[in-house]
């Protein structure tokens, strides 16, 4: 009775920081476009409509805003899923599609929160041990940002980058206090597989195949992964991912082999599967070798 509590709390919680995901995406690319960190040549007059009806201003006035007519937001629009759901995907005010992408956000973090909780690889018994789960569901909704930017602008924007990499050194030092890791090389390894490979990578391509975005991006994700072992199987699964989604578009002619694919998604569905998965996938190779 007490997990199925605290697995509608995640669920809820999930979707509340869906929302919150979403939200962020769009107020960091008008961030970003207001600092001049954006070409103006890369925002499109759409993009442009949208991010001058956000009013970035800090603290309390922050407010939630429709991107088609800013008008402000009240509490029962921004209901996680009951909202957009009830408008039909729509503003209440200037009728405009919102878009597919917010209320994905709020499913698929409430899923990926009660999935940890229900496939964590680790004792979840004393407060130190809560701390780690925690902080791996914080680094969950920053790689939902993540996700989204990479996905939607080729890019992963460096201040969640460095957030992500900064909660996973704290996720590496409480994983080494509570024994979910027994060494530090272990983190190192992982770390240096994942970033390591995507710097060759980067360096042997001039930046052609990956970015340096995914080499940062290597850095958090060694640390949450905690094993270099774990960090190849993570490698081996966005590969694999990334080939069963291209290969269709390529077959179907909706890209080409000059198109820029970002492979940051990739790179964070296969850790999120590594993560929680990872064990059993090894376990079951190594047992098919022997």
């Amino acid at each position: 009775m007490e997990s199925i509590f605290i697995i509608l709390i995640l669920a809820l919680l999930g979707t509340v920081f869906g929302s919150f995901a979403g939200a962020q995406v769009w107020r960091l690319r008008a961030h970003e476009h207001a600092a001049g960190d954006i070409e103006p040549s890369e925002i499109t007059k759409d993009e442009e409509k949208k991010i001058s009806h956000l009013k970035l201003v800090s603290g309390a006035h922050d407010r939630s805003r429709c991107l088609g007519c800013g008008h402000q937001l009240a509490w029962y629009d921004l209901l996680p899923i009951v909202s957009w759901l009830s408008l039909g995907g729509r503003c209440r005010y200037c009728r405009e599609p919102i878009g597919p992408t917010e209320f994905l956000l709020e499913v698929g973090l409430a899923a990926s929160f009660v999935l940890s909780f229900i496939l964590w690889p680790f004792v979840l018994e004393t407060p130190l041990q809560s701390v780690l789960f925690a902080l791996w569901l914080i680094g969950l909704v920053l790689a939902a940002i993540l996700f989204v930017y990479d996905l939607r602008w080729f890019i992963l924007p460096d201040r969640i980058n460095y957030a992500y990499a900064g909660v996973g050194l704290l996720y590496a030092l409480v994983a080494l206090q509570t024994g979910a890791v027994d060494s530090v090389w272990s983190i190192v390894g992982a770390v240096a597989a994942l970033a390591g490979l995507y710097l060759g990578l980067y360096a042997v391509s001039r930046g052609a195949w990956v970015g340096f975005g995914d080499v940062k991006l290597g850095v958090g994700l060694g640390l949450f992964l905690l094993d270099w072992r774990l960090a190849i199987v993570s490698v081996f699964l966005a590969n694999l991912i990334g080939t069963f989604v291209i290969l269709p578009l390529l077959a179907t002619k909706r890209i080409t082999r000059k198109s820029i694919v970002p492979f940051g998604p990739f790179l964070l569905i296969g850790t999120f599967i590594a993560a929680l998965f990872g064990r059993q996938l090894i376990e079951l190779y190594i047992s098919i070798l022997l």
